[in-house]
């Protein structure tokens, strides 16, 4: 099977260091083995997306010395594959009539990484209670999540096991204002693709799971996934995209070298490539086994 990674931003805010970080990785992951690359822009979540401005990411990754293999591929053109996906997942998705309020009111709610637990209160309703619900509420889509462990092994982490029922419970795959959800778009979209590897941030770790059990639902080939420990800034922060000095855009405004970041990037994650070099210039000297397993701060000495 041919290697075939991706990455895919999301025209909501600007890209930053943390980003050029992990579109680096993921490309050197790819290109090391070999393998195609592809770019997927994750704007579905249209009433958040920026106008322009996944244009503007894809032509600051470009600046950084990455490429792509073909055309960058859009979610929002690709809806009808999501309403496939739920019409293949038939009986496993059910109504949920439910608000926020409503969830996070239940009294044993733990919170997870989407808010708090789904109880499974709209999984029970009868038809009729469907009926009537619906007439003054449009209800979200969950999938029906079975109780047990997840269980991969990370290229970077190691070992990791979720039980997704108790994590989250029956998790949304269309809102009720008719967006399909991340969890959702990102196992059709890998699936159909023919992605074999993912790295990301360790943020989203816990999204795994998930999407691992979409792509058994739906008969997909499961990739590998890697997640990168976050890049924090020099006070230890999260990087966020409201943060403007350290974005793409405002580096290259100010006339920073792009090859000089690449190699500051490659430092964060174990690789020497002295003062400044080209993405591809580092091909040969990657493995994800150098990439450290603690999150990496701006400024630190390598």
């Amino acid at each position: 099977m041919e290697q075939r990674g991706r990455f895919a931003p999301s025209p909501t805010g600007e890209l930053h260091l943390g980003n050029a970080r992990t579109a680096l990785l993921s490309w050197l992951w790819s290109r090391s083995l070999g393998g195609s690359y592809a770019m997927r822009v994750e704007d579905i979540d249209r009433p958040r997306v920026r106008p322009l401005l996944a244009e503007q990411q894809l032509e600051e990754l470009r600046w950084l010395g990455l490429d792509w293999d073909g055309a960058p591929v859009f979610q929002s053109r690709r809806t009808h594959l999501y309403e496939e996906a739920l019409r293949r997942l038939g009986d496993q998705v059910y109504p949920c009539f439910c608000s926020r309020a409503e969830i996070a009111a239940s009294a044993s709610a733990p919170h997870g990484d989407e808010g708090p637990r789904y109880p499974g209160t709209c999984a029970r309703l009868s038809r009729e209670q469907r009926a009537e619900r619906q007439k003054v509420r449009a209800p979200a889509l969950r999938l029906r999540v079975p109780p047990g462990e997840i269980a991969f092994t990370d290229q970077i982490l190691g070992p990791q096991s979720f039980d997704v029922q108790a994590m989250t419970g029956d998790f949304v795959l269309r809102r009720a204002d008719g967006i399909f959800a991340y969890q959702l778009a990102v196992a059709v979209d890998d699936g159909e693709m023919g992605i074999t590897q993912v790295l990301r941030g360790a943020d989203l770790v816990t999204s795994t799971p998930r999407q691992i059990l979409l792509h058994r639902l739906l008969g997909n080939a499961l990739p590998r996934w890697a997640h990168a420990p976050l890049v924090l800034s020099a006070k230890g922060e999260r990087l966020s995209k409201r943060d403007r000095s350290l974005s793409l855009s405002t580096l290259r405004a100010g006339g920073a070298d792009p090859r000089q970041l690449v190699a500051d990037l490659a430092r964060l994650s174990g690789i020497d490539c002295g003062i400044a070099c080209s993405p591809a210039q580092i091909i040969g000297g990657f493995s994800l086994a150098r990439i450290p397993r603690a999150a990496a701060r701006l400024g630190d000495p390598p």
